[in-house]
């Protein structure tokens, strides 16, 4: 089979995922554009705790501990949303690698220097206005 025509499903969801995600909340799954509405704000703050900035770490995944204020992570995927809660997505070198449901995770790793940041996001994974997001946080793996 095409390796085209295998990519282009994947392509075509990893555009609607990012679109649900970006600033402006424009999604265009198939045929005209739908938009999300005009985002609420929130009342929370999300912090990366660990690693801090900074930090040399060895080893091929680094634990990413976060805290949460003024908001809750809840599972459940709605668009009825509430201002306190939401999901915290995160960014490596501001590339989405993980849309989780807790504040602790573990992300694989190589050698290098990376920029983590986190976003407590709605829960329909599209961002609050303004975006709730961490200080970005510097690390090195050796």
């Amino acid at each position: 089979m095409n390796r085209a025509r295998l990519a282009t499903p994947l392509l075509v969801s990893i555009l609607f995922v990012l679109g649900a995600c970006s600033p402006g909340g424009t999604v265009t799954p198939t045929g005209p554009a739908s938009t999300l509405g005009p985002r609420p704000s929130s009342p929370a703050t999300v912090q990366i705790l660990q690693p801090s900035s900074g930090a040399t770490l060895s080893g091929t995944s680094v634990h990413v501990v976060l805290q949460l204020t003024g908001g809750q992570i809840v599972t459940q995927t709605t668009t009825a949303i509430r201002p306190d809660q939401g999901h915290v997505h995160l960014y490596v070198d501001n590339v989405l690698v993980s849309m989780n449901y807790g504040l602790e995770q573990d992300i694989t790793v190589h050698p290098g220097t990376y920029v983590l940041k986190a976003e407590f996001v709605a829960a329909d994974h599209a961002p609050f206005s303004p975006r709730v997001l961490s200080q970005e946080v510097f690390f090195t793996v050796k």
